[in-house]
């Protein structure tokens, strides 16, 4: 594991991180998390999947945005890794090193028992405070997204959805969704007591 250290932690202090965990910097401290476990990660890739076809390469949709997997992003001191995030083309600038500097429009934190009580407890409002426009949260194992837009420096939550619904989620409702491509193959039924 990484030591304690004596000052402030630092980008390049996450190269220290372990095989397995996701590193950020928050408040000064490098907080770890370990990887996702299957169902997250099948989930966050298959969105990740979707969106970039038809936003990112224009693929059966308008195109206009980049879209990145686990992308590390200076949000004031810190530097947070939300699932998945997205700039609209005119604001992204890639940094030749160290975290994204500009602010995505959207992120899509997909939620698991390890990540959610920080992913809707310490990210929500510090997403806010940094103007992202568009959050999501996604649930593989309960199949829910929630979709949230900034409104007043604050959350408000536009929609939920679950299971099998084909949805039109902003900031991405130029095109359906079918939230069945996200959640994977259905999991086997428990046989019912007779």
């Amino acid at each position: 594991m990484i030591q304690p250290l004596r000052r402030p932690a630092t980008w390049d202090d996450l190269d220290e991180v372990p095989e397995g965990y996701v590193g950020e910097v928050v408040a000064g401290e490098i907080v770890l998390t370990p990887r996702p476990d299957p169902p997250h990660t099948r989930a966050t890739s298959d969105l990740g999947a979707l969106l970039g076809a038809w936003f990112r390469f224009g693929i059966g949709g308008p195109g206009g945005w980049i879209i990145h997997d686990e992308p590390r992003i200076r949000f004031g001191n810190d530097i947070r890794v939300p699932d998945i995030g997205g700039w609209k083309k005119e604001r992204y600038e890639q940094p030749e090193k160290g975290p994204f500097l500009v602010i995505p429009d959207w992120v899509c934190e997909v939620l698991s028992m390890r990540t959610a009580k920080v992913d809707r407890g310490e990210k929500l409002p510090l997403y806010a405070r940094h103007a992202v426009r568009h959050r999501w949260l996604l649930d593989p194992i309960a199949q829910t997204l929630e979709i949230f837009r900034r409104n007043d420096g604050d959350w408000l939550l536009v929609a939920v959805h679950t299971a099998d619904a084909k949805v039109r989620a902003e900031p991405f409702d130029a095109v359906e969704l079918d939230l069945t491509l996200v959640w994977g193959p259905p999991r086997p039924q428990e046989d019912e007591p007779e």
